[in-house]
């Protein structure tokens, strides 16, 4: 990587941490940039992995610091997770890069309009009742499922699931975090053992998502998730119309 490579790297980092604490999507950014810069597709995705797992470790100590911590609520839905992401991580990792990057590219379109738009969380709350223990274990094994493949838009799922359990969005977003960080490093360690990480950009990228992490509140307070949705926006339409092959 050159000097202005690493620089595009962390700055790609920081917007996703951001987008990731303050809802979720950011893989949808981070994981095209890289193949753009030429790391293959299953690699891109090991290796944006290492990022996400940093990120999520900031983003739970620093809500832990602020008096919201999710560490006890995120038990009771933690072990279908942690399976659903051991099993997704594995599944994705034996793809080749060319069908990688096309999968990814029809999973960024489709999460486009729930990632920029997601449905009222007074709907999870009208769920929360209908919400068995079978069902419960079967969305969040879902979810890990998801995370352990793909990770992008996991946490605008995971917060409308944690909500329908009936935590308020402050709680919803501290518990997702820790869970991310979770089945994060199940899969983290999947790709790892696979060598499907480039450790330097995950260096550079791990910079950037923990500055965004950490810093993310206050930018939300400002503002500033009404700044970076229309440039997701933008970005994510450019960059799956690249990984699909439409120009």
């Amino acid at each position: 990587m050159t000097a202005g490579e690493a620089s595009l790297v962390v700055a790609g980092g920081f917007v996703a941490g951001v987008v990731n604490t303050l809802a979720g999507g950011g893989s949808l950014l981070t994981v095209p940039l890289l193949v753009l810069l030429g790391i293959p597709g299953t690699f891109a995705n090991g290796t944006n992995r290492v990022a996400v797992l940093v990120q999520s470790v900031v983003g739970a100590w620093r809500f832990r610091v602020e008096g919201v911590s999710g560490f006890s609520h995120v038990l009771p839905v933690l072990a279908p997770m942690l399976l659903g992401s051991a099993v997704g991580a594995y599944g994705v990792a034996r793809l080749d890069d060319a069908s990688f990057e096309r999968l990814f590219g029809i999973v960024m379109l489709l999460l486009l309009v729930p990632a920029l738009f997601p449905p009222p969380l007074s709907a999870a709350k009208i769920g929360a009742a209908r919400m068995g223990p079978v069902t419960s274990g079967i969305t969040f094994f879902a979810i890990g499922l998801y995370g352990g493949a793909f990770q992008a838009g996991v946490g605008l799922f995971l917060v409308l699931a944690l909500v329908g359990r009936g935590h308020d969005l402050i709680l919803a977003n501290s518990v997702k975090m820790v869970a991310v960080a979770a089945f994060t490093a199940i899969a983290t360690g999947i790709f790892v053992y696979e060598g499907q990480v480039y450790w330097w950009p995950a260096i550079c990228l791990s910079v950037g998502t923990a500055t965004g992490a950490a810093v993310g509140a206050r930018i939300a307070v400002r503002g500033g998730e009404r700044v970076i949705r229309p440039v997701l926006v933008v970005a994510v339409v450019a960059l799956a119309g690249r990984m699909l092959g439409l120009y």
